[in-house]
């Protein structure tokens, strides 16, 4: 009940977090908008890499390519939601641009960074032969997947995983179970990528724990963006110092 005060006025009672707006059917229709999306990615990927001279069109054409799928996906969830809901598309996503503690949400990225570091040594972690390292060809490829991997991909992963699913998951599983939940998802997308070796899996799990947990704790999605958009510049800092002769 909400209190009425002396002078009669009522006082409003903060408003309590409802969680998503949207069930597991939405989930389904977000699922299966994936493939047609992603067919044309890849016709926008291929288009570009005939306009574009082959020496160096690698980097362009896949950044072209994962730009253009989430780009097409995500816009296809907004019309989604919209259209089913009428309910704000961000902000129902918790994209939240202040938060509780955000000084220290800065450094954690970096701090996530290191103790992956460590772990993966004490694991023994192997080298791996990965994809997007075939991208870092030249200093304008490495820069422009740098730049996707440190802005545009955190952003476009958080709002998808931590954003839509992580709430859902909640609700459904607990708080715990989503966590645990939208974390094995988050590494299953990234699982080729790294080969499948479970070394590397697990540190990425670790990881998403960590971003989940963020949301969790912060009720930002931006937040949790932060975090892995600056988790991921940490790296490629470092891969930059330790190939900077080859690159620059």
């Amino acid at each position: 009940m909400t209190p009425i005060p002396e002078n009669g006025t009522p006082t409003p009672t903060p408003a309590k977090d409802q969680g998503p707006y949207w069930d597991w059917s939405d989930a389904a229709l977000f699922l299966g908008m994936a493939p047609p999306t992603l067919g044309v990615a890849l016709l926008v990927s291929k288009g570009l890499k005939l306009l574009l001279p082959a020496q160096g069109s690698l980097a362009f054409t896949a950044i072209a390519f994962q730009f253009s799928w989430y780009a097409l996906w995500f816009t296809a969830l907004y019309w989604m939601l919209r259209m089913k809901y009428d309910e704000p598309f961000l902000a129902g996503l918790g994209w939240k641009t202040t938060w509780p503690g955000m000084k220290w949400t800065l450094f954690l990225g970096p701090m996530v960074a290191v103790a992956v570091i460590l772990i993966g040594a004490m694991l023994h972690t192997p080298e791996i032969d990965n994809p997007i390292q075939k991208l870092l060809a030249g200093r304008w490829q490495t820069l422009l997947v740098g730049a996707f991997a440190t802005m545009f991909g955190p952003v476009a992963e958080e709002l998808g995983f931590r954003g839509f699913l992580l709430p859902l998951m909640m609700r459904s599983f607990s708080v715990a179970g989503g966590v645990v939940l939208c974390s094995g998802a988050f590494v299953a997308l990234h699982g080729p990528q790294y080969s499948w070796s479970w070394q590397h899996l697990l540190l990425l799990f670790l990881a998403s724990i960590v971003f989940s947990l963020v949301r969790v704790r912060t009720g930002s999605t931006a937040a949790s963006a932060m975090v892995h958009a600056t988790y991921n510049l940490t790296f490629f800092t470092g891969y930059l110092i330790q190939e900077r002769d080859r690159i620059f």
